[in-house]
């Protein structure tokens, strides 16, 4: 028969409008995703003793790890426990292995049991991967009290063992492309994979689209594995290959008397050709070795703008040409 200060203690538990925590038992526990900090409370939770001693109480949280295996840590952070005479303020937490059949007492201990009234961490050493493991967080009866701590929490998952982004799921590597080219990205999860933005994209839901964006883009791959949903970016840079600038001065002074072209030298079969208002071509280079002077034919071009067409001609294949425009100044 329960003493008449602990139906007090119940009572003033009561009007804390707790409500009855859905993952009581293993069946029904609560996912942890690595990287995401999930909100629990152990506050109403059944009366059962805990695995760990002197403790009751308990909620359940699981989570699997990566196709890598290794340590993994979980966080409890933001603690706050109901502060009522009689009731303990620790928390304990500890990772379990088993085969999921419910059954507490056919759990093993995959980390130790650490109890605390302050926030803290477990570390669970060298778990297998691909395994689903067990969070137990449960409420303290130390020193006498007569109801276990009931506190709200925040658990974060981390580790080696536990990282999906760049492990298991990835937008894959940065990369840069010409204008008017493409890339193929490769990205990995799944399943499901959605691609945003879609623009520039061949397609959104699988893992290796197309990409031949206007413009420099940042790529988001959102995947879901093991119950989680991730994100993580892929940054395809759309850049100038080569930059012919739009001047030159051809008068033997020694300085800007030839139309360099920064970059173009990485292109040995490279097409450049150029033309003048009137459409006369004044230029034709295959690989364009020897930066133009100014002349056609070795007679010295007039002062004016001429207009030039250069093609790449990459060893993956031809790229958008390059048009623009070039003055000589004298």
């Amino acid at each position: 028969m329960r003493s008449a200060l602990t139906l007090v203690l119940l009572a003033l538990l009561a009007t804390a409008t707790f409500a009855q925590p859905a993952n009581t038992d293993c069946a029904n526990a609560a996912l942890l995703c690595a990287g995401q900090q999930l909100a629990g409370t152990n506050s109403d939770a059944d009366e059962a003793p805990g695995f760990c001693q002197a403790t009751d109480a308990m909620v359940w949280y699981t989570f699997t790890t990566n196709s890598v295996g290794g340590d993994v840590s979980v966080s409890l952070s933001g603690l706050e426990c109901v502060a009522v005479p009689g009731v303990d303020n620790e928390i304990s937490m500890v990772v379990l292995t088993g085969d999921g059949n419910c059954v507490l007492d056919e759990f093993g201990a995959a980390s130790t049991c650490e109890m605390d009234s302050l926030d803290f961490m477990v570390t669970a050493p060298g778990l297998a991967p691909l395994t689903q493991y067990w969070v137990l967080i449960a409420g303290a009866v130390n020193d006498g009290a007569l109801t276990p701590a009931q506190c709200e929490f925040a658990l974060t998952l981390s580790g080696p063992g536990a990282d999906i982004v760049g492990v298991d799921m990835s937008a894959g590597p940065d990369v840069a492309i010409g204008q008017g080219e493409s890339t193929q990205l490769q990205g990995i999860g799944g399943p499901a994979f959605d691609w945003s933005p879609t623009a520039g994209l061949s397609g959104n839901t699988i893992p290796d689209p197309i990409a031949a964006p206007e413009g420099t883009t940042n790529y988001t791959l959102t995947s879901e594995i093991d119950g989680c949903v991730f994100t993580d970016d892929v940054l395809v840079s759309v850049v100038r290959l080569v930059n012919p600038p739009n001047t030159f001065t051809p008068n033997d002074d020694g300085y800007n008397d030839t139309w360099e072209i920064p970059g173009i030298a990485d292109y040995p079969g490279a097409e450049v050709v150029i033309h003048d208002r009137w459409g006369q071509v004044v230029l034709r280079s295959n690989g364009y070795r020897e930066p133009w002077d100014g002349t056609n034919d070795g007679r010295r071009l007039s002062v004016g703008t001429y207009y030039y067409h250069i093609q790449l001609n990459q060893l993956e294949g031809r790229s958008p040409p390059y048009t623009g425009f070039v003055t000589i100044v004298r």
